[in-house]
Order: structure tokens, then sequence, then C-alpha cells
């Protein structure tokens, strides 16, 4: 079969930029240059750029013109991709210490010498065993409230959670409002289930009560996405008053309040969540992998009793339980005050490397929350983050720029640094070695 045209031209600079030919962060000539150039109409030149954007190798950039991607740096780098063995990886928030193996030990010893230790190599209810949930909805009810653990269901870590919440109560097409910046997973299970994104603007780092209202006006959202508490990427807290003037909006237009607190502990004196306050609207996710280790996939979902038989068949049909040895393992760990002391390290440890990375980059603006391993960078005017993720990819260190955290078109000039896996003997120099990088991009 004959290629179309426009596909011969897309193949033909597909090969230029994966040969080198046409170096990462070089400028395209524009639709109508390229088009005069190469003798085709206005219409097909647009296709090509437009197909090369598809295939991830240019990049489009409001006001500023099309620009060639390193084919190397995937545009979903943060969601899909692992930094590669001798890579220092900043893109992955891993917490982590020596002692948590030690941690680890002492649990599964726990378990092995515990009675009826059968039942956790049977299958297990589909939304967890009761006497678990019950031991997760009495350790949050000292920031949530009380909870019905029969509307707590344990799923394997937030992300599935999320997953489960997609596919239970939405359907193919259906529209969700978040953040104009945002946490990739999520974009990645709502896509996966045909689900669209609906921008809101920030004010502040949080989203703004009005630009959503205005969002209901346009189109017909079904539910909210948020993180309130230590928002990713930012880390921003949102204020009880902006939460209670964005759930006036959800109930002025009838939303459904997807909140995500897989944060949330880094935050030790939190306004009230939207759980606590429109429990009959919300459903609430979180997990305990970034407060103590993330190959331990545990989280839960609490939602309103009329939502949960559509999750549970969610769960059934995806996963059929959680097993049963990790849930025991951590119940275990929140009866005993082991998960309670793994945040508090957390947070400390969290509050050390923010010293450091507000120390490296001196008067460069860092947005952060003060207790998170990982911190938001915007560029200044005119620097570009691609050419600093490829320098920087060259010197061995893997970092994120802003595409993978953008719901919007145009994704702002950002990186993200998470760096609360790295081991403090290195941060100070790593973090050294990205400031360099983006004042290089900066003074070049």
């Amino acid at each position: 079969m004959t290629k179309s045209r426009y596909t011969r031209f897309a193949d033909m600079l597909s090969n230029a930029i994966r040969e080198g030919k046409l170096a990462p962060g070089s400028r395209l000539p524009t639709h109508r240059a390229f088009a005069e150039k190469t003798g085709i109409a206005l219409a097909t030149a647009t296709r090509v750029y437009k197909e090369l954007e598809r295939r991830g190798l240019v990049r489009g950039e409001a006001g500023r013109g099309t620009f060639v991607r390193d084919p190397e740096v995937p545009m979903t780098l943060g969601v899909h991709q692992t930094a590669a063995k001798g890579i220092t990886d900043l893109v992955f928030n891993m917490p982590g210490g020596p002692v948590d193996a030690d941690i680890l030990r002492a649990g599964l010893r726990r378990l092995a010498a515990a009675g009826d230790l059968d039942a956790v190599l049977r299958y297990q209810p589909h939304g967890g065993r009761i006497h678990e949930r019950r031991i997760i909805a009495d350790r949050l009810r000292r920031c949530l409230g009380r909870i019905n653990p029969e509307h707590l269901l344990v799923a394997s870590g937030s992300q599935h959670g999320l997953a489960v919440t997609c596919l239970g109560l939405f359907q193919q097409g259906d529209v969700i409002a978040a953040d104009a910046l945002t946490y990739p997973g999520f974009k990645s299970a709502a896509a996966l289930n045909g689900l669209e994104l609906a921008p809101v603007g920030m004010q502040h780092g949080v989203m703004d009560p009005d630009d959503l209202d205005h969002q209901c006006r346009l189109r017909n959202i079904r539910a909210v996405y948020l993180m309130p508490t230590v928002q990713s990427p930012l880390g921003t807290v949102m204020d009880e008053t902006v939460r209670l003037r964005l759930l006036d909006v959800a109930r002025r237009h009838n939303l459904l309040i997807i909140e995500d607190a897989v944060y949330a502990f880094l935050e030790p004196d939190p306004p009230p969540g939207f759980l606590s306050l429109a429990p009959e609207r919300t459903v609430h996710i979180s997990g305990f992998s970034k407060s103590f280790a993330t190959g331990l996939r545990l989280g839960y979902v609490i939602a309103p009793a009329d939502r949960t038989a559509a999750l549970l068949e969610v769960i059934r049909a995806t996963t059929w339980n959680t097993p049963a040895l990790i849930s025991a393992l951590v119940t275990g760990w929140i009866e005993d005050g082991t998960l309670e002391k793994s945040e508090e390290t957390r947070r400390q440890d969290g509050a050390a490397r923010q010293s450091v990375c507000r120390d490296v980059f001196g008067a460069s603006r860092v947005i952060s929350h003060r207790n998170a391993g990982f911190a938001w960078l915007p560029l200044e005017k005119g620097a570009r983050a691609q050419p600093i993720v490829t320098r920087l990819k060259d010197q061995g260190i893997s970092v994120s720029g802003a595409e993978p955290f953008a719901t919007s078109a145009a994704a702002p000039q950002a990186l993200r640094l998470a760096f609360g896996g790295l081991p403090m003997a290195e941060l100070r120099g790593t973090l050294e070695t990205v400031r360099d990088a983006v004042h290089a991009e900066r003074t070049g």
C-alpha cells in the first residue's frame, strides 16, 4: 500500500531525528516555511508536524514554535520509565532506608509465629478481611473521623484504588476535572478507562474554585480529582476556605469528589479532608507505599455506601483480593506503632532533604512541601526543560519535565525533582549538577 504524502514526510523527519541529523532542542521551521520548502500544502505540513508529535519526536510550544525532542527520553517519563542501571533517578519518589529491611524481617517473624497462618494462603474477601479494615479505619479516625469499615475497601496500592474508582464509577467518555498540574498515575488510570480530563486553573498551587465552576458551566463534568493535602507535583496544602468553596461548587453541579491523600501524612496538621466535610459525595483514596515502602502495595478506597458494590466488583475482576500476607504485615505495623514511627521518619527525612535543596538552589524559585521528598522547579522565561533533561541524562541523572503532570495542551517549562530515595551523601552533589544544568540552559 502506498504511503500517504504526509506520512512519507513524517518518516523522513523521524529518521533525521533518530539518526541525530536533527539534534534535540532544534527548532523546526514554521508550518508555512516547511510547506514552502517542500512544495506541499500548508494543511499537509500541519499533518506532518502533528504526526511527529504523536510519535513523541517533537513538542509544540505556544508562541515559540516546534522543537525536536530527545527520542531516548519518553514523553511519559516518570510513569513508564525507570532509570537505567548506573543512572541517578530523580524521577520516581522512592522513600526508604537501611532499617526497612530489619522491620520487614521482624514483621515476617511475627506472622510466622502467629496462629491461623493458613488463612493468608486462601482467597480473601474482595474488599479485604473485615478485622484488617477495622484496624485501618480506627487508625484514620483521628484525621478523618469515624469510618464505617464496610465502606473501606482494601486495594493493591493507591494506584489500584484510582484505577478501581475510574473503572467502577464512570463510563467511557465521562469528563473529570483535575488540576492543570496533577499526578500522572491518575492521568494514566483515566486514559486507560476512556475518561477525559478537564484541566482547571490553579491559584497559589491549588485548584481555583471559580474556574472549576466555569468549567462545569461549559461541560458536563461528572467528578473532580483533587490532592488537597500535599499535592503532587507541587506539594501544596489547600486551606480550609478553598476546600469549602470547592465543596460548594461540587454540590451545585453534583460532582463526585475523588480525594487522593497518598502524601497527606507529610502534613502534621492538615485542614479537614473532603471525606470529613462531605462523606456522601467523596471517594477517599490512599495507601502505605509512600509512608513505608513502595514495594508493599497496600491501599484503600473509602466510598459512600451506594458506591461500594461497583468498586467491589472491579476489585474482584482485577485482582480478586489484595494478598493477605501484605495486608497482615501492614495492619500489624499499624497496631504496634511501627507505621507511625515510619511516617515520622519520612517527615524528618523529607525536611532534611528540603533544606539541602533550598540551600543548593538559593534564590531560584522552588515549590515544595517542607517535609516532602520532591520539589517543583519552574524555569525562568526563555529556558526550556527538554535540553536540561537531555543534558542531565548525558551526565547520568534522570529528571522529569512538566509534560507527565500537565492536563492542558501547553505544559509549563519546569523540572520535577524526586530525591526521596537518593542517598543523603549524594544529594547535594546531584542537586548541584541539576542547578548547573539549569544555569547552562539559562545562559546558553
